[in-house]
């Protein structure tokens, strides 16, 4: 059975590594990302400041994975709708509004809001790996990231 340390190191380094990816996959290879998907990014975030909190102070581990576990399970329900968005189950959200609706705008000036937005709809998916999108992807890996904090929350007091 692997040890909650070697866990932990796994987790930081697999959250730096794909922040890594999801920055290259934006500046070098040009692929804008939705407002989901920059908050999809938040657990990678936090995995690492987490983590590295826990290497550093050795009370309230346990604490500490728990709350990380809740940013997985977060991820995990943000990648699930972005997916849902994506394939036509659920509209976009205010986080994904372009400002499409509104009727107050001529049409002159609609063509200029939208010549000047920069903004990416979250149901356009504009980078894939395998056939898969990033949200799907992710929507794994956060199952998966969850179940492992949890299963390091469970062990905790066995395996430091």
């Amino acid at each position: 059975m692997l040890n909650n340390k070697f866990i932990l190191k796994s987790i930081l380094s697999f959250s730096v590594v794909s922040l890594a990816i999801a920055y290259y996959i934006q500046y070098i290879l040009g692929h804008k990302p939705c407002n989901l998907c920059l908050i999809e990014r938040i657990p990678y975030f936090s995995a690492v400041i987490l983590v590295s909190l826990m290497f550093v102070i050795n009370k309230y581990k346990r604490v500490i994975a728990g709350i990380l576990m809740l940013f997985f399970i977060f991820g995990t329900v943000v990648s699930f709708y972005h997916v849902g968005i994506e394939q036509g189950f659920f509209s976009e959200s205010l986080v994904c509004d372009l400002g499409e609706s509104n009727e107050n705008l001529s049409k002159e000036n609609l063509l200029k809001q939208l010549e000047n937005s920069s903004a990416v709809s979250c149901k356009d998916v504009t980078f894939r790996f395998l056939g898969f999108s990033l949200a799907t992807i992710n929507t794994v890996i956060s199952i998966l990231l969850s179940g492992i904090m949890f299963k390091v929350i469970r062990n905790y007091g066995q395996n430091k």
